[in-house]
Protein backbone atom coordinates (compact mmCIF):
# COMPACT_ATOMS: atom_id res chain seq x y z
CA UNK A 1 0.00 0.00 0.00
CA UNK A 2 1.42 3.35 -1.01
CA UNK A 3 1.85 6.01 1.69
CA UNK A 4 0.57 9.60 1.28
CA UNK A 5 4.17 10.89 1.14
CA UNK A 6 5.07 8.71 -1.79
CA UNK A 7 1.86 9.72 -3.55
CA UNK A 8 2.72 13.45 -3.37
CA UNK A 9 6.26 12.83 -4.66
CA UNK A 10 4.94 10.85 -7.56
CA UNK A 11 2.45 13.59 -8.40
CA UNK A 12 5.15 16.34 -8.32
CA UNK A 13 7.44 14.26 -10.50
CA UNK A 14 4.68 13.74 -13.03
CA UNK A 15 3.94 17.56 -13.07
CA UNK A 16 7.62 18.43 -13.55
CA UNK A 17 7.97 16.00 -16.44
CA UNK A 18 4.86 17.46 -18.06
CA UNK A 19 6.13 21.12 -17.68
CA UNK A 20 9.53 20.15 -19.08
CA UNK A 21 7.90 18.56 -22.07
CA UNK A 22 5.77 21.69 -22.71
CA UNK A 23 8.79 23.98 -22.44
CA UNK A 24 10.77 21.85 -24.83
CA UNK A 25 7.83 21.91 -27.23
CA UNK A 26 7.38 25.77 -27.11
CA UNK A 27 11.02 26.91 -27.26
CA UNK A 28 12.00 26.97 -30.92
CA UNK A 29 15.07 28.65 -32.62
CA UNK A 30 12.85 31.42 -34.06
CA UNK A 31 11.42 32.30 -30.68
CA UNK A 32 14.89 32.37 -29.17
CA UNK A 33 16.01 34.92 -31.80
CA UNK A 34 12.94 37.11 -31.23
CA UNK A 35 13.43 37.04 -27.50
CA UNK A 36 17.08 37.97 -27.89
CA UNK A 37 16.20 40.89 -30.22
CA UNK A 38 13.57 42.17 -27.80
CA UNK A 39 15.99 41.99 -24.92
CA UNK A 40 18.65 43.86 -26.90
CA UNK A 41 16.20 46.62 -27.92
CA UNK A 42 15.07 47.03 -24.34
CA UNK A 43 18.68 47.31 -23.21
CA UNK A 44 19.53 49.95 -25.88
CA UNK A 45 16.43 51.97 -25.02
CA UNK A 46 17.30 52.01 -21.35
CA UNK A 47 20.93 52.92 -22.12
CA UNK A 48 19.87 55.84 -24.40
CA UNK A 49 17.47 57.24 -21.84
CA UNK A 50 20.12 57.03 -19.16
CA UNK A 51 22.66 58.84 -21.41
CA UNK A 52 20.24 61.66 -22.30
CA UNK A 53 19.30 62.13 -18.69
CA UNK A 54 22.97 62.40 -17.71
CA UNK A 55 23.68 64.95 -20.49
CA UNK A 56 20.68 67.07 -19.53
CA UNK A 57 21.75 67.01 -15.92
CA UNK A 58 25.29 68.11 -16.81
CA UNK A 59 23.91 70.96 -19.05
CA UNK A 60 21.58 72.13 -16.30
CA UNK A 61 24.40 72.06 -13.76
CA UNK A 62 26.67 74.02 -16.15
CA UNK A 63 23.96 76.63 -16.82
CA UNK A 64 23.27 77.01 -13.14
CA UNK A 65 26.98 77.39 -12.45
CA UNK A 66 27.27 80.11 -15.13
CA UNK A 67 24.31 81.98 -13.68
CA UNK A 68 25.78 81.85 -10.22
CA UNK A 69 29.16 83.01 -11.55
CA UNK A 70 27.53 85.97 -13.34
CA UNK A 71 25.62 86.92 -10.23
CA UNK A 72 28.81 86.79 -8.18
CA UNK A 73 30.69 88.85 -10.78
CA UNK A 74 27.94 91.50 -10.87
CA UNK A 75 28.18 91.98 -7.15
CA UNK A 76 31.95 91.98 -6.98
CA UNK A 77 33.67 95.18 -5.80
CA UNK A 78 35.18 95.84 -9.25
CA UNK A 79 31.80 95.52 -10.98
CA UNK A 80 30.05 97.72 -8.43
CA UNK A 81 32.76 100.36 -8.86
CA UNK A 82 32.41 100.26 -12.68
CA UNK A 83 28.63 100.65 -12.49
CA UNK A 84 29.01 103.54 -10.07
CA UNK A 85 31.50 105.23 -12.40
CA UNK A 86 29.09 104.86 -15.34
CA UNK A 87 26.29 106.41 -13.31
CA UNK A 88 28.49 109.33 -12.29
CA UNK A 89 29.56 109.92 -15.89
CA UNK A 90 25.96 109.85 -17.10
CA UNK A 91 24.94 112.29 -14.36
CA UNK A 92 27.88 114.51 -15.29
CA UNK A 93 26.79 114.63 -18.93
CA UNK A 94 23.25 115.48 -17.87
CA UNK A 95 24.51 118.32 -15.70
CA UNK A 96 26.75 119.63 -18.49
CA UNK A 97 23.98 119.61 -21.13
CA UNK A 98 23.28 123.28 -21.76
CA UNK A 99 20.80 125.24 -23.78
CA UNK A 100 22.45 126.24 -27.10
CA UNK A 101 23.94 129.72 -26.88
CA UNK A 102 21.84 131.04 -29.76
CA UNK A 103 18.66 129.87 -28.02
CA UNK A 104 19.70 131.29 -24.67
CA UNK A 105 20.62 134.63 -26.22
CA UNK A 106 17.34 134.79 -28.11
CA UNK A 107 15.42 134.16 -24.89
CA UNK A 108 17.30 136.94 -23.14
CA UNK A 109 16.77 139.24 -26.11
CA UNK A 110 13.00 138.76 -26.20
CA UNK A 111 12.74 138.95 -22.40
CA UNK A 112 14.43 142.35 -22.33
CA UNK A 113 13.16 143.87 -25.59
CA UNK A 114 10.08 145.96 -26.13
CA UNK A 115 9.98 144.89 -29.78
CA UNK A 116 8.17 141.65 -30.54
CA UNK A 117 7.62 139.74 -33.80
CA UNK A 118 4.51 140.81 -35.66
CA UNK A 119 3.28 137.33 -36.50
CA UNK A 120 0.32 135.26 -35.48
CA UNK A 121 0.68 131.91 -33.77
CA UNK A 122 -0.34 130.19 -37.02
CA UNK A 123 2.29 132.04 -39.07
CA UNK A 124 5.15 131.51 -36.62
CA UNK A 125 4.09 127.90 -36.05
CA UNK A 126 4.11 127.08 -39.77
CA UNK A 127 7.61 128.53 -40.18
CA UNK A 128 8.84 126.78 -37.03
CA UNK A 129 7.60 123.41 -38.31
CA UNK A 130 9.54 123.84 -41.54
CA UNK A 131 12.72 124.69 -39.63
CA UNK A 132 12.18 121.81 -37.21
CA UNK A 133 12.11 119.47 -40.20
CA UNK A 134 15.10 120.96 -42.05
CA UNK A 135 17.41 122.34 -39.31
CA UNK A 136 20.31 122.46 -39.01
CA UNK A 137 20.29 123.74 -42.53
CA UNK A 138 21.27 126.61 -44.81
CA UNK A 139 18.77 129.36 -44.07
CA UNK A 140 18.52 132.54 -46.13
CA UNK A 141 16.44 135.35 -44.63
CA UNK A 142 15.56 138.32 -46.84
CA UNK A 143 14.80 141.20 -44.52
CA UNK A 144 15.69 141.91 -40.90
CA UNK A 145 12.97 142.26 -38.31
CA UNK A 146 12.00 141.60 -34.70
CA UNK A 147 11.88 137.88 -35.44
CA UNK A 148 15.48 137.61 -36.72
CA UNK A 149 16.86 136.22 -33.46
CA UNK A 150 14.09 133.61 -33.44
CA UNK A 151 15.02 132.21 -36.86
CA UNK A 152 18.72 132.15 -36.02
CA UNK A 153 17.98 130.27 -32.80
CA UNK A 154 15.68 127.73 -34.48
CA UNK A 155 18.45 127.00 -36.99
CA UNK A 156 21.03 126.32 -34.29
CA UNK A 157 24.03 124.53 -35.75
CA UNK A 158 23.21 125.60 -39.30
CA UNK A 159 24.13 128.56 -41.51
CA UNK A 160 21.87 131.61 -41.37
CA UNK A 161 22.40 134.58 -43.65
CA UNK A 162 20.33 137.79 -43.49
CA UNK A 163 20.08 140.12 -46.49
CA UNK A 164 18.63 143.58 -45.89
CA UNK A 165 18.16 146.55 -48.23
CA UNK A 166 18.08 149.10 -45.41
CA UNK A 167 21.60 149.69 -44.05
CA UNK A 168 20.18 151.58 -41.08
CA UNK A 169 18.11 148.56 -40.10
CA UNK A 170 21.23 146.37 -40.17
CA UNK A 171 22.99 148.75 -37.79
CA UNK A 172 19.96 148.84 -35.49
CA UNK A 173 19.71 145.05 -35.47
CA UNK A 174 23.37 144.64 -34.62
CA UNK A 175 23.07 147.15 -31.79
CA UNK A 176 19.95 145.44 -30.43
CA UNK A 177 21.64 142.04 -30.51
CA UNK A 178 25.01 143.18 -29.21
CA UNK A 179 24.47 141.07 -26.09
CA UNK A 180 25.80 138.07 -27.95
CA UNK A 181 23.58 137.16 -30.88
CA UNK A 182 25.74 137.04 -33.98
CA UNK A 183 23.50 137.96 -36.90
CA UNK A 184 25.28 137.46 -40.21
CA UNK A 185 23.63 140.39 -42.00
CA UNK A 186 24.70 141.95 -45.31
CA UNK A 187 23.29 144.90 -47.25
CA UNK A 188 21.78 144.26 -50.65
CA UNK A 189 20.09 146.49 -53.21
CA UNK A 190 16.82 145.47 -54.82
CA UNK A 191 15.94 147.14 -58.08
CA UNK A 192 12.31 147.56 -57.21
CA UNK A 193 11.19 148.11 -53.63
CA UNK A 194 7.58 149.15 -54.10
CA UNK A 195 4.85 147.03 -55.55
CA UNK A 196 3.62 147.91 -58.99
CA UNK A 197 0.19 147.13 -60.41
CA UNK A 198 -0.40 143.43 -60.83
CA UNK A 199 -0.56 143.67 -64.63
CA UNK A 200 3.01 145.01 -64.74
CA UNK A 201 4.17 142.28 -62.37
CA UNK A 202 2.69 139.55 -64.52
CA UNK A 203 4.35 141.12 -67.54
CA UNK A 204 7.74 140.83 -65.78
CA UNK A 205 6.95 137.22 -64.93
CA UNK A 206 6.37 136.41 -68.59
CA UNK A 207 9.43 138.26 -69.88
CA UNK A 208 12.45 136.23 -70.97
CA UNK A 209 14.73 138.56 -68.98
CA UNK A 210 13.18 137.58 -65.64
CA UNK A 211 11.97 134.03 -66.35
CA UNK A 212 15.15 132.65 -67.91
CA UNK A 213 16.65 129.59 -66.23
CA UNK A 214 19.66 130.37 -64.01
CA UNK A 215 23.08 129.13 -65.14
CA UNK A 216 24.76 126.02 -63.78
CA UNK A 217 25.92 127.00 -61.20
CA UNK A 218 24.46 130.36 -60.31
CA UNK A 219 27.10 133.07 -60.83
CA UNK A 220 27.57 136.64 -59.67
CA UNK A 221 27.32 137.93 -63.23
CA UNK A 222 23.92 136.34 -63.74
CA UNK A 223 22.30 138.62 -61.16
CA UNK A 224 24.65 141.60 -61.18
CA UNK A 225 24.35 142.00 -64.93
CA UNK A 226 20.84 140.67 -65.39
CA UNK A 227 18.56 142.80 -67.57
CA UNK A 228 15.64 141.91 -65.30
CA UNK A 229 14.64 144.97 -63.30
CA UNK A 230 13.95 142.74 -60.29
CA UNK A 231 17.48 141.33 -60.04
CA UNK A 232 19.31 142.27 -56.81
CA UNK A 233 22.70 143.96 -56.68
CA UNK A 234 25.53 143.58 -54.20
CA UNK A 235 24.87 140.03 -53.02
CA UNK A 236 27.73 138.70 -50.84
CA UNK A 237 29.83 135.74 -51.93
CA UNK A 238 28.26 133.56 -49.23
CA UNK A 239 24.98 133.82 -51.10
CA UNK A 240 26.48 131.87 -54.02
CA UNK A 241 28.36 129.34 -51.88
CA UNK A 242 25.39 127.58 -50.26
CA UNK A 243 22.51 125.40 -51.36
CA UNK A 244 19.70 127.22 -49.54
CA UNK A 245 17.37 124.72 -47.88
CA UNK A 246 14.97 127.31 -46.49
CA UNK A 247 14.43 130.88 -47.69
CA UNK A 248 12.37 133.36 -45.69
CA UNK A 249 11.04 136.53 -47.26
CA UNK A 250 10.13 138.79 -44.35
CA UNK A 251 8.98 141.68 -46.55
CA UNK A 252 7.23 140.54 -49.76
CA UNK A 253 8.75 143.19 -52.01
CA UNK A 254 9.26 142.16 -55.65
CA UNK A 255 13.06 142.12 -55.51
CA UNK A 256 13.16 139.85 -52.46
CA UNK A 257 10.61 137.40 -53.88
CA UNK A 258 12.47 137.30 -57.20
CA UNK A 259 15.77 136.63 -55.41
CA UNK A 260 14.17 133.74 -53.52
CA UNK A 261 12.75 132.34 -56.75
CA UNK A 262 16.14 132.40 -58.51
CA UNK A 263 18.07 130.95 -55.55
CA UNK A 264 15.58 128.09 -55.10
CA UNK A 265 15.66 127.10 -58.75
CA UNK A 266 19.47 127.23 -58.88
CA UNK A 267 20.03 124.31 -56.46
CA UNK A 268 22.36 121.59 -57.70
CA UNK A 269 20.56 118.59 -59.22
CA UNK A 270 19.65 115.91 -56.72
CA UNK A 271 19.84 118.14 -53.64
CA UNK A 272 16.12 118.24 -52.98
CA UNK A 273 13.67 121.12 -52.79
CA UNK A 274 13.87 124.56 -51.22
CA UNK A 275 11.17 125.66 -48.79
CA UNK A 276 10.30 129.32 -49.39
CA UNK A 277 8.31 131.12 -46.69
CA UNK A 278 6.81 134.50 -47.51
CA UNK A 279 5.66 136.58 -44.52
CA UNK A 280 3.36 139.56 -44.57
CA UNK A 281 1.21 138.91 -47.65
CA UNK A 282 -1.34 141.65 -46.98
CA UNK A 283 -3.01 142.47 -50.29
CA UNK A 284 -3.89 141.01 -53.66
CA UNK A 285 -0.89 142.58 -55.41
CA UNK A 286 1.58 140.87 -53.08
CA UNK A 287 -0.42 137.66 -53.32
CA UNK A 288 -0.43 137.64 -57.10
CA UNK A 289 3.27 138.44 -57.31
CA UNK A 290 4.22 135.67 -54.88
CA UNK A 291 2.11 133.14 -56.73
CA UNK A 292 3.48 134.30 -60.09
CA UNK A 293 7.21 134.07 -59.28
CA UNK A 294 7.16 131.26 -56.70
CA UNK A 295 4.48 129.45 -58.73
CA UNK A 296 1.06 128.52 -57.47
CA UNK A 297 1.57 124.77 -58.17
CA UNK A 298 4.47 124.88 -55.69
CA UNK A 299 2.26 126.35 -52.94
CA UNK A 300 2.10 123.93 -49.99
CA UNK A 301 0.49 125.85 -47.13
CA UNK A 302 -1.29 129.07 -46.27
CA UNK A 303 -1.38 130.34 -42.68
CA UNK A 304 -2.91 133.79 -42.25
CA UNK A 305 -0.43 136.14 -44.02
CA UNK A 306 2.20 133.43 -44.58
CA UNK A 307 2.68 131.44 -47.79
CA UNK A 308 4.80 128.30 -47.92
CA UNK A 309 6.16 127.17 -51.29
CA UNK A 310 8.34 124.12 -52.01
CA UNK A 311 10.41 124.68 -55.16
CA UNK A 312 12.47 121.94 -56.83
CA UNK A 313 15.79 122.44 -58.57
CA UNK A 314 15.48 123.57 -62.16
CA UNK A 315 18.93 122.21 -62.94
CA UNK A 316 17.69 118.62 -63.24
CA UNK A 317 16.16 119.08 -66.66
CA UNK A 318 17.02 121.30 -69.57
CA UNK A 319 14.45 123.89 -70.63
CA UNK A 320 12.36 123.28 -67.52
CA UNK A 321 9.47 125.79 -67.50
CA UNK A 322 9.61 128.55 -64.90
CA UNK A 323 6.33 127.30 -63.45
CA UNK A 324 4.75 123.88 -63.96
CA UNK A 325 1.45 123.74 -65.74
CA UNK A 326 -1.63 123.81 -63.53
CA UNK A 327 -3.66 120.64 -63.99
Amino acid sequence: MTSPMHARKAKLKTHFISAKAKLKHNVTPRRVVLLAAAATSAFLLLFTLRTLHSAASRSARASAAATVAAAIASTSPASVAADHADQLEQHHHQECAKVPSSVAEALVHYATSNETPHQTVAEAGAAARVLARRAPCSLLVLGLGPDSALWAALNHGGRTLFLEADAGRIASARAAHSAGIDLQAHPVAFQQEAMTPSDDLLALRNSSDCAASPPKPLTVDHLEQSPCTLAPRGLPETFYEAEWDVIMVNAPVPGAIYTAAVAARARRPGTGETDVLVHGVDDTTEESFARAFLCEPYLKEEASRLRHFSIPSHMDKDAMPFCPLIR
